[in-house]
């Protein structure tokens, strides 16, 4: 008897309970490929050592590993369509492995960023995967809580991770930090075949018949990417005139892509031509567009404060490093849990509202920073990192449903890969915002990291920082307030 392949096949052999096997299924990849972005940080400082790299040529480890991850989300509907959930999946699970065996026995610097690409391409891939799944497989009035699991799953992954990593690190060195994807991999590819469909998301056989990939806008999407995130790297030097280029090719080619994108629309409608890798009629639904600025904004605010709080607690308040993870662990935890929570919420309640009230708590923990100071007890700042860890737990599971609640089902598919890839943008670009303003602040105070010792200036800069990632939850709250579906 031949095992069940498509989704009507599948379902009628699990029962009910297939759709949490499923959802298990590509939580364990996505785990794995949200782990790998992450965890690379503990060892770069003794892979540096090892390949005598100086900081530009270590910072493509990460940079790398992001450039492809955000461009290949866009990809994500195309290869759904084209060869199915399994095909896709398991060859992103494949590829995933395959990065980090290679970075973990390359021997020269050239092979790890080619393992990290691979990774990253498989990540970007993999991770509008799950959303899709929730809203096609899951009924509306469960789809929070699977969404609330699921997070919570996605959340721990990061957080235990780089504990886990700084002890491979000390016992194996950094080398076993590539190689801790593989088991992860190994565990989702025995689920990819036995739980994910062979079907397409809109329950079909995928076929090779259809439209190629859009390789000119996938061109676009990637020098506009690639130049915007070297541009605001290199800003950190001041405006030179190769930052202005960088920066004048990113807005350049980012509006030919979305030219393009509407031409492309417009060619289908008629019969005519490949779809386009995010169809612009996803931003004619108020809900999507409005989820979209949001996901933007936020994710400048979240990524840009996961690279300044670290920063903050170690050479503003001369924290050390285990007391830094003494902080950030536990509040990675709660925010595990309040995610759960918020997914059962998110059935009953307006996601709206949800999100508004998680931007307004993470606007408050930013701000109440400013009454930190060097002998402020340590149970204080525990409280201010908690606090925006459970604002976060009330976005993450609502931002999505909210925005493609709405959608045409034959939309979800580009719907997710395109608030993944602006929410990333988003990220990339806080990281480097951040940077910037701390630097530019500190100038004005007369004050710099280099310096051994803190300082009532130094925290002033720091404190200027964290107002404006409060500034901009406030503003993503105007945002989120149109998210509310029409009567």
């Amino acid at each position: 008897m031949t095992h069940p392949a498509t989704l009507p096949e599948l379902q009628a052999h699990y029962g009910a309970r297939y759709r949490w096997l499923l959802l298990l299924a590509v939580m364990i990849g996505t785990m794995a490929s949200i782990m790998s972005s992450t965890i690379i940080n503990v060892a770069v400082p003794d892979m540096s050592r090892h390949f005598s790299l100086g900081q530009e040529r270590a910072q493509w480890v990460a940079s790398g590993f992001m450039v492809a991850m955000t461009v290949s989300m866009l990809t994500t509907p195309w290869l759904l369509g084209r060869y199915g959930y399994r095909r896709t999946y398991v060859g992103c699970m494949l590829m995933l492995m395959a990065g980090g065996i290679v970075g973990g026995i390359a021997t020269n610097f050239g092979l790890v960023l080619a393992g990290r690409v691979a990774e990253g391409l498989a990540a970007g891939v993999v991770q509008p995967i799950p959303a899709i799944i929730i809203l096609r497989a899951f009924e509306p009035h469960e789809q929070g809580r699977a969404s609330g699991i699921f997070g919570m799953g996605v959340v721990l992954a990061p957080a235990i991770g780089p504990s886990i990593g700084g002890v491979l690190v000390d016992l194996f060195g950094w080398r076993s930090i590539f190689f801790m994807v593989v088991p992860f991999c190994l565990v989702s590819l025995w689920m990819a075949y036995r739980f994910v469909p062979v079907t397409t998301p809109a329950g079909v056989a995928a076929s090779r018949d259809g439209a190629g990939l859009d390789w000119r806008s996938l061109l676009l999407a990637s020098t506009g990417t690639l130049c915007l995130l070297n541009g605001l790297v290199q800003l950190h030097g001041g405006l030179t005139p190769q930052v202005v280029a960088l920066l004048a090719g990113a807005t350049g080619a980012l509006i030919w892509f979305v030219v393009r994108q509407r031409r492309l629309g417009h060619a289908v409608k008629q019969g005519i031509g490949n779809a386009p890798l995010m169809d612009q009629a996803l931003f004619t639904h108020r809900q999507f567009a409005m989820g979209s600025i949001v996901a933007f904004i936020y994710g400048m605010a979240l990524f840009g404060s996961t690279y300044l709080l670290p920063v903050y607690m170690q050479l503003g308040l001369q924290l050390s490093p285990s007391h830094v993870g003494t902080i950030l662990l536990p509040a990675g935890v709660v925010l595990a849990v309040t995610i759960a929570i918020v997914g059962r919420l998110a059935d009953r309640y307006a996601t709206h509202l949800l999100v508004s009230v998680g931007l307004a708590l993470l606007a408050a923990s930013f701000a109440l920073m400013v009454l930190v100071g060097l002998g402020t007890a340590l149970a204080v700042v525990v409280a201010f990192a908690v606090l925006g860890r459970i604002g976060l737990g009330f976005i993450l599971p609502s931002l999505n449903l909210g925005a493609m609640r709405g959608l045409n089902q034959a939309l979800i598919p580009q719907g997710s890969s395109a608030i993944n890839f602006i929410r990333t943008l988003g990220g990339a670009a806080g990281v480097s915002l951040c940077g910037i303003v701390l630097e530019w602040r500190l100038g004005v105070h007369g004050d710099s990291l280099t310096n051994a010792a803190s300082s009532p200036a130094r925290l002033a800069a720091f404190d200027e920082s964290f107002l404006m990632l409060a500034g901009l939850c406030l503003l993503a709250l105007v945002a989120a307030w149109q998210l509310r579906e029409s009567k």
